[in-house]
């Protein structure tokens, strides 16, 4: 199924969660932190300005970004996890 988030809103698939801890302790699902790393995977078209241009988006398709803990919806696209978030919720990209 294809997703095209409407106006402002980012499609964000979440990088999966640490199996082990540095030190090589294996985590069970239930103490595993959902990461807030993930990879942009659709734009929207952006935030509708007074003059009636569209903003331009300062992250782009496939950049690799940081969120904040409780950014975004999670959505279920074909059995896989997705995050629905406005550009506000992303702290940074990672180069």
């Amino acid at each position: 199924m294809k997703t095209k988030p409407i106006g402002e809103k980012i499609l964000v698939k979440r990088f999966d969660a640490l199996e082990k801890t540095a030190g090589g302790i294996v985590l069970p699902d239930a103490a595993k932190e959902k990461p807030k790393e993930g990879k942009i995977i659709a734009l929207g078209d952006g935030k509708l300005l007074d003059s009636g241009e569209r903003a331009k988006f300062q992250v782009k398709k496939g950049d690799r970004v940081v969120f904040t803990s409780y950014a975004g919806t999670e959505i279920d696209i074909d059995g896989e996890e997705y995050l629905l978030m406005a550009e506000d919720d992303i702290l940074a990209i990672i180069e």
